[in-house]
């Protein structure tokens, strides 16, 4: 039975895979009759959905547990998510904690926080499933979008790739696609509900359609495929690709985006590290040859793209020249955005035990200078937009100054004058100026709204 009145709070760390699990869990709770309230109010559940990526994901999600249950000593306070399904004792251990709840099973949650209200005890309620053995996809639709004009959609999970630094697969299981027939009834619903742009997610999304269970779902191709049944959808005005690995862009996707108009021209791709030793000891299924191919591939068939990355430094036996290759490589691409990050031990990975483990001072320096570069680079790419056409989905209204701002196609952040209808309309602009990594537009004319942002076709 809904037991209406219940308040139920959510506080998310990581990646947007579990941006999208929260949005799945407050559904669920939804449809019980709980009322989805901020984190930082009395509630009466506070569901905390864990990282595990580094050591400081680690800490903050045991530190909102605590904030949690400091904040409603009486409430039930449930763990989720990749941190408790890899540290069950630990997250168990930790003062607060009443319901635990790894990265599948999570379909029954209410079902579990209701138990823990009828019978408390003074351990922790723990559902946390043997995740290497999941071979099946696990369906948590999410059917609207409160006051959202953007929308997540998980079309894949888990990932089979295991590299030397990285806990993901040890979090969530083998990879597993979706039923087309489920992601795309959920895009409809999301497009019913307002939502004019999709973001495709998962933990390898590249790997969608390739797992041997997708046997099972009649005409699905992998993403090119998908790509073009979501392009048929009219009220989805853009469709976004969440990060990709560099292994997994062939010809076939390349072709697909450069020729889809509401595909975004953007390609996140991972490159971890610009030298090809560090690229060998981490596991990665490439060389720097490889993936600078790729690049131009890309950039070439699609004009002004913007390719963004993710670049690790202080890898175990990085040494000043590993990394000097790294950073010159990384230069040398002129990527339009890069996501830094330190390397950071995981215990039971095998980077965590590998000899020449490089020491915090330098990892810290080493971060600083390619943080910089990215700065550099990410402001030069918003000063070679000025000129071009471009198409603004609007989300943000300022009163005070009479603008409305959104991203582009590109994925680069774009204001303009305008007014509060525009929110959650496309509006096509010319690039008129840049101010650090924001551009500055002004809307075209009612008879060049035919006109597309340049490159497209």
């Amino acid at each position: 039975m809904p037991h209406s009145g219940k308040r139920c709070a959510f506080y998310t760390l990581g990646c947007k895979v579990n941006q999208y699990d929260t949005e799945s869990l407050m559904e669920l709770f939804r449809e019980r009759g709980y009322e989805i309230v901020d984190f930082h109010s009395e509630a009466d559940v506070y569901c905390i959905n864990t990282c595990t990526v580094t050591h400081v994901a680690d800490k903050k999600s045991r530190q909102a547990i605590r904030r949690a249950k400091r904040q409603n000593p009486n409430a039930i306070v449930v763990a989720t998510g990749c941190y408790s399904q890899v540290s069950p004792e630990k997250v168990s251990a930790v003062s607060g904690v009443d319901v635990l709840v790894g990265t599948q099973g999570r379909k029954d949650i209410v079902d579990l926080v209701e138990s823990a209200m009828a019978g408390r005890s003074e351990s922790p309620l723990v559902a946390v499933e043997d995740i290497m053995c999941q071979t099946e996809f696990e369906e948590m639709p999410i059917s609207c979008l409160y006051k959202r004009i953007r929308g997540f959609v998980k079309i894949q999970e888990g990932c089979d790739e295991f590299c030397t630094y990285c806990k993901v697969p040890y979090a969530r299981g083998p990879s597993r696609s979706r039923s087309p027939e489920h992601i795309l009834a959920e895009v409809r619903r999301l497009a019913g509900s307002g939502v004019s742009e999709i973001v495709l997610t998962g933990i390898h999304i590249g790997a969608y359609g390739k797992d041997p269970e997708t046997s099972r779902y009649r005409g699905a191709e992998g993403l090119p495929w998908l790509l073009d049944k979501i392009h048929g959808i009219p009220e989805i005005r853009r469709i976004r690709l969440s990060s990709i690995e560099p292994v997994d862009i062939d010809e076939r996707l390349i072709d697909k985006v450069s020729g889809l108009k509401k595909v975004a021209r953007h390609f996140h791709v991972p490159l971890q590290s610009g030298d090809d030793e560090v690229l060998a000891r981490m596991g990665r299924r490439y060389t720097t040859s490889d993936y600078r191919s790729l690049v131009e591939r890309i950039r070439e068939r699609i004009p002004d793209v913007a390719i963004t990355t993710d670049i690790m430094v202080g890898f175990p036996g990085e040494t000043e020249d590993n990394f000097q290759r790294s950073y010159n490589f990384a230069e040398s691409l002129r990527f339009s955005r890069m996501h830094v990050f330190k390397f950071s031990r995981r215990p039971g990975t095998p980077a965590f035990d590998m000899e020449n483990q490089v020491d915090s001072k330098t990892r810290d320096e080493r971060s600083e200078k390619m943080i910089q570069l990215a700065a550099d680079l990410e402001s030069e790419y918003a000063e070679s937009l000025v000129g071009k056409n471009e198409e603004v989905l609007v989300e943000e209204y300022d009163s005070e100054t009479k603008t409305v701002a959104g991203l582009g196609s590109r994925y680069v952040r774009i204001e303009m004058p305008g007014e509060e209808s525009f929110v959650g309309t496309m509006i096509p602009v010319r690039i008129t100026g840049a101010m650090g990594t924001t551009v500055i537009a002004e809307g075209l004319l009612p008879h060049e709204e035919g006109i597309v942002p340049d490159g497209e076709k």
